[in-house]
């Protein structure tokens, strides 16, 4: 923060970041000494609010532009970017729920009278860190009002170098413009897209938490899925992982297996060495999966009421564009 504090203030108290500059239209465009902020901040996630938080408490005139995409399957979310809303904030806390059971489960041994099995009431769950994330929500909304920092609800594509335009929901065309303009648009989970079905049935990270109903018996593809399947498995659904190859690459193997085979112990379902390739939804509502092995070379399939993709995210990018093409950008604040 002290680092951003130097970079802010500059020599002689005035920014230094330079943006590069971008050949095309200029329509609209705000000359320089007409600027409507000093800094433009485009994304509201953690990087981005603290950047406008802290730019805006060392005296400069800021806006912060947030806007979400909703995901394939329609879900969407307020302002604080992936960890407060799909991302760190409701997976503790379901990972807290997954906690509770097992000591609900331990509970009689230490001399608690609990008739087992308790059953987890998904619905009920959902409701309570859907209701904090949106607590949250509210919260940043109010800390940007206190700091005199403008929030902006719209997708921000460049004009130039110094401006960028939005398209507000009742249609209207918003120019905005700054001396300084930083992109924190964060990342996106990824569709893989070459599997038949996979875009169609599949969910994300992006969904998970913000399911009304309980998944079910959940697949999940790749080692990154680790952490949902923990706590799905913890609140008692039936859970598989397929992995292409090894878990958790890039990190220690020896400790990798023992995340394995604690996992495992605890009723998590892993499928080693597999490759799924069809995703379709069979008449009575289930999904069938179909995958190889690539050991053996086999074909084999499962059913499931849910598959969630957890393959590493793409970056979002919001591109320099002219005002003809602005808001045709897919990005994620």
């Amino acid at each position: 923060m002290a680092a951003m504090a130097v970079a802010l203030r500059g020599l002689g108290g005035r920014f230094r970041w330079r943006t590069q500059a971008v050949v095309g239209g200029v329509r609209g465009a705000a000359r320089a000494g007409q600027r409507d902020y000093d800094l433009l901040v485009v994304g509201g996630g953690s990087g981005g609010l603290a950047c406008a938080k802290e730019a805006a408490q060392l005296g400069r005139k800021v806006a912060v532009v947030d806007y979400v995409e909703p995901s394939p399957q329609g879900t969407r979310w307020g302002l604080g970017g992936t960890c407060v809303n799909v991302g760190c904030i409701p997976k503790k806390l379901m990972h807290q729920a997954a906690l509770l059971g097992g000591l609900i489960q331990d509970a009689p041994n230490y001399g608690w009278e609990v008739a087992q099995p308790v059953p987890h009431d998904w619905r009920k769950m959902a409701e309570a860190v859907q209701n904090h994330v949106k607590s949250l929500n509210w919260g940043h909304r109010v800390q940007l009002q206190d700091r005199k920092v403008k929030y902006f609800n719209i997708k921000a594509s460049f004009v130039d170098e110094h401006t960028v335009c939005g398209v507000a929901k009742g249609g209207k065309e918003i120019l905005l413009s700054a001396d300084h303009i930083i992109i924190a648009t964060g990342g996106r989970p990824r569709y893989p897209t070459h599997i038949e079905g996979a875009l169609e049935y599949g969910i994300t990270s992006d969904d998970i938490f913000w399911l009304k109903e309980s998944p079910g018996k959940t697949w999940h593809p790749t080692d990154v899925a680790l952490e949902c399947a923990g706590f799905l498995t913890g609140i008692g659904l039936d859970t598989t992982i397929m992995m292409r190859s090894i878990p958790l690459r890039g990190f220690d193997q020896q400790m990798s297996s023992m995340v394995i085979e604690h996992m495992a112990s605890h009723g998590t379902r892993f499928l080693r060495g597999c490759a799924p390739s069809r995703v379709r939804r069979l008449p009575v509502g289930q999904l069938q999966v179909t995958w190889e092995d690539r050991t053996t070379g086999k074909e084999d399939t499962g059913t499931f009421d849910t598959v969630l993709w957890a393959i590493a995210p793409c970056i979002s990018a919001c591109l320099p564009t002219t005002v003809g093409h602005a808001g045709k950008n897919q990005r994620r604040d």
